[in-house]
C-alpha cells in the first residue's frame, strides 16, 4: 500500500511531466527488443538456406540482415538510455530543489532536531537510489521486458514443447527477486544511516578541528573515523552482496535448464519431430533471454532501494511548518513599536517535559532599551528569538502594537527587525555580499557607510582584497571581533525599528567595545531595543532590566531599583565588580 502512494506520487509529482520522453524511450526499447529477436530468428533461414540448402542470395542478404538487426539494436539502446539518463537527472534537480526548498522553510526547531550530516545524506544518498530507479531499473522494465517477450515468440514459433519446459524459469527467477528484494529493502535503509552518520561525522571534524588539535585528540579521531567508515563500507558491502546473490542462482537454473533441453530436443531431432535449423534458433533466442531475466531478477532489487529512499524523503519535502508565513494575511503596522509578551509557554517537542519558558509576561517599551538578564540556559535568547517567530509559543501570544504577531503576515514582521547574535553566521561569499545579505537592494555606498558606522572599515581596508575578500567558511578569515562587528553592519545597513542584541559585543576586546558601544547606541535611538549581556555594564542604562531565572521572569526594574529588591541581581553585580 505504501509503495503504491509512494509510486503514485513520484509519478506525479516528479515524472509524469517527462511521460513523453519516457514513452519515446519505451520506442527505443520496442525497436531493442525487436532487433534482438530478429537476430535470435535469422538463424533459422540461416542454417536451412545457406548451409543446409546451399542458397547463394541468401549468402549476402542473410548476414546484411544481422548486421542491420545488430545495428539497429545499438543505436536504440543508446537513445533509449540517453533519454533516461536525461529524464533521472531532471528528477534529481527537481527532488533535491524540492528538499532545498522544504530546507530553508522549515521551521528552525525541525532543522535543530536532526544533525545536518544526516540531510545531506538523504540529499545525496537516497537522491541517488531514486534516479538509479529511474534510469536503470525502469529502463530495464521497458527494454528487458519486451526482449524477453519477443524472444518468447520466437522460441514458440520454433517449437512449443521446448518453450513451456524453458519458460519455467521465469517464475523461479521471480521468486528469487522477490526475496533479495525484501532483504534489500532493509539494508538500503541502514546503509542511508550510516551514511548520515559518516557526513555528520565529517561535518564535526571539519567544524572542530582546531579543537581536536588544542586537545591532542588526532589519534582519538582516527579511531572514530576508521569506525564510521568502516560501518558505511559494511552496509554498502551488504548491498553489494545481496544484489549479486542473484547471480549463482540464475547461473545454476540456467545450467539445469540448457541441460534439460538439450536432452529433450536431443530426442526430438532423432525423432524427427524438430530440425536442426529450428534447434539452433531456439537455442540462439533462449541464451539471447538468459540476459533479459538476469536483469530483470536483479530490477526489483534496485526498485526497492529506490522506494525504501522516497519514502524517505517525501517526508522532508513535505514538512508541515507550525510557524506560517501568512503570506496572504495582512502586513504589519509598527508604530510606537511595543512588544509584549502574554502568558507565554515553551518547550522543544523533542523534550516537552522541560519547560523552557513558564507563564512569562513582558512588556517591551516602544522606542526604549529592555534588557534580559540571567545564568546561561535560563530561557533569555529563547525569549528573544520568539519575537520574529524563529520559535513559536506553545501557549500564550505575543503582540506587536497591539497585534498578534501570529495572524500577519510573517515577512513583514521580520522586514522591522534586525538581531546581533552571539553565534555569527556569515557566509563563504565576499565581505561585501555578507554585510549586503542583510538588504540585497542596498547600494555599495549603504554599505560602506554601514561599516563605518560599525568601525569595520578599519579592518577591511587592511584585506588583501578589501571589500571583495572571500571570508571563508563562516568567515574563518576573520576573528571573533570581526565576525561579530560584520553582524553588527548587517543591523545598521537594515535599518529596522526593532533590534536585538544577544551578547553583540562579547567577542570584542574593551577597546573595540568601547567603539562599538557607541556605534550600538547610535544604531538603537529612538528604536524597540531588547539586549541581553553577562556583562552588566553595558546595559546599566537600560529604561528597564528583567530578571530571568529557570524560563521564569522573577524581577523587573531599573539597574538602581534592582540592586535593592532583586537578590539574584544584586548578586550579579556583586560579582562582576569584583572580578573587575
Amino acid at each position: 500500500m505504501i509503495k503504491s502512494k509512494t509510486f503514485k506520487r513520484l509519478y506525479k509529482d516528479y515524472t509524469s511531466i517527462f511521460i513523453n520522453k519516457i514513452i519515446l524511450a519505451a520506442v527505443f526499447s520496442i525497436l531493442v527488443a525487436l532487433s534482438t529477436s530478429a537476430t535470435a530468428w535469422l538463424l533459422d533461414p540461416a542454417i536451412e538456406k545457406i548451409f543446409i540448402n546451399k542458397d547463394q542470395t541468401l549468402i549476402i542478404l542473410i548476414p546484411l540482415a544481422i548486421i542491420i538487426a545488430f545495428s539497429a539494436k545499438g543505436i536504440s539502446l543508446y537513445f533509449a538510455k540517453l533519454i533516461m539518463i536525461n529524464v533521472s537527472e531532471e528528477v534529481k534537480k527537481i527532488l533535491q530543489t524540492d528538499m532545498l526548498k522544504s530546507f530553508i522553510k522549515a521551521d528552525t526547531e525541525i532543522i535543530e532536531s536532526k544533525h545536518s550530516g544526516k540531510y545531506v545524506s538523504n540529499l545525496n544518498f537516497d537522491v541517488h537510489q531514486i534516479t538509479r530507479m529511474l534510469s536503470e531499473s525502469f529502463l530495464s522494465i521497458f527494454k528487458d521486458g519486451l526482449t524477453l517477450v519477443g524472444l518468447l515468440c520466437v522460441m514458440f514459433v520454433q517449437n512449443w514443447k521446448l518453450s513451456l519446459i524453458a519458460i519455467i524459469m521465469i517464475p523461479l527467477a521471480s521468486i528469487t527477486a522477490k526475496i533479495l528484494g525484501k532483504r534489500m529493502n532493509k539494508i538500503s535503509t541502514q546503509a542511508q544511516e550510516k551514511s548520515g552518520d559518516l557526513n555528520r561525522y565529517l561535518i564535526d571534524l571539519f567544524k572542530n578541528h582546531k579543537i581536536i588539535k588544542i586537545f591532542q585528540r588526532e589519534n582519538f579521531e582516527e579511531g572514530r573515523s576508521e569506525t564510521f567508515v568502516n560501518d558505511f563500507k559494511e552496509k554498502s558491502a551488504k548491498i553489494a552482496a545481496v544484489y549479486i546473490r542473484s547471480t549463482p542462482v540464475m547461473e545454476i537454473l540456467t545450467g539445469i535448464m540448457i541441460a534439460i533441453l538439450i536432452f529433450y530436443s536431443g530426442r526430438l531431432i532423432i525423432s524427427g519431430e524438430l530440425a536442426i535449423n529450428n534447434f539452433f534458433s531456439f537455442l540462439a533466442a533462449m541464451m539471447l533471454a538468459y540476459q533479459p531475466v538476469k536483469t530483470l531478477a536483479k530490477v526489483n532489487i534496485a526498485i526497492s532501494q529506490g522506494f525504501a529512499a522516497a519514502e524517505r524523503i517525501l517526508p522532508i519535502i513535505d514538512i508541515k511548518n507550525e510557524i506560517n508565513l501568512n503570506e496572504d494575511k495582512k502586513k504589519f503596522n509598527i508604530s510606537k513599536g511595543n512588544i509584549i509578551f502574554d502568558n507565554v509557554n515553551f518547550h522543544y517537542k523533542s523534550n516537552p517535559d522541560n519547560k523552557v519558558l513558564q507563564n512569562v509576561n513582558l512588556n517591551f517599551a516602544g522606542g526604549k532599551m529592555t534588557a534580559l538578564v540571567g545564568h546561561s540556559g535560563s530561557g533569555k535568547s529563547t525569549l528573544l528569538n520568539m519575537i520574529p517567530r524563529i520559535y513559536a509559543p506553545t501557549a500564550g501570544s505575543i503582540h506587536l502594537d497591539d497585534q498578534d504577531i501570529s495572524k500577519f503576515n510573517l515577512a513583514s514582521l521580520r522586514s522591522q527587525i534586525s538581531i546581533v547574535d552571539q553565534n555569527t553566521t556569515l557566509f563563504d561569499d565576499t565581505v561585501l555580499n555578507n554585510i549586503k545579505y542583510a538588504r540585497p537592494e542596498a547600494s555599495n555606498e549603504e554599505v560602506f557607510e554601514a561599516a563605518k558606522q560599525s568601525i569595520c572599515n578599519e579592518f577591511i581596508n587592511n584585506l588583501e582584497n578589501g571589500y571583495e575578500t572571500m571570508i571563508g567558511e563562516n568567515g574563518v578569515k576573520l576573528s571573533g571581533g570581526e565576525k561579530q562587528r560584520l553582524s553588527i553592519a548587517r543591523a545598521f545597513l537594515k535599518k529596522s525599528k526593532i533590534i536585538l542584541l544577544d551578547e553583540a559585543t562579547s567577542s570584542l576586546d574593551s577597546k573595540t567595545e568601547e567603539k562599538i558601544q557607541k556605534a550600538l547606541d547610535q544604531l538603537v535611538m529612538n528604536k524597540t531595543t531588547i539586549v541581553i549581556a553577562h556583562r552588566l555594564s553595558t546595559i546599566l542604562n537600560s529604561d528597564k532590566i528583567y530578571v530571568v531565572d529557570s524560563g521564569k521572569i522573577i524581577d523587573s526594574g531599573r539597574h538602581e531599583e534592582l540592586l535593592i529588591q532583586s537578590k539574584v541581581y544584586k548578586n550579579f553585580y556583586e560579582r562582576q565588580f569584583k572580578e573587575h
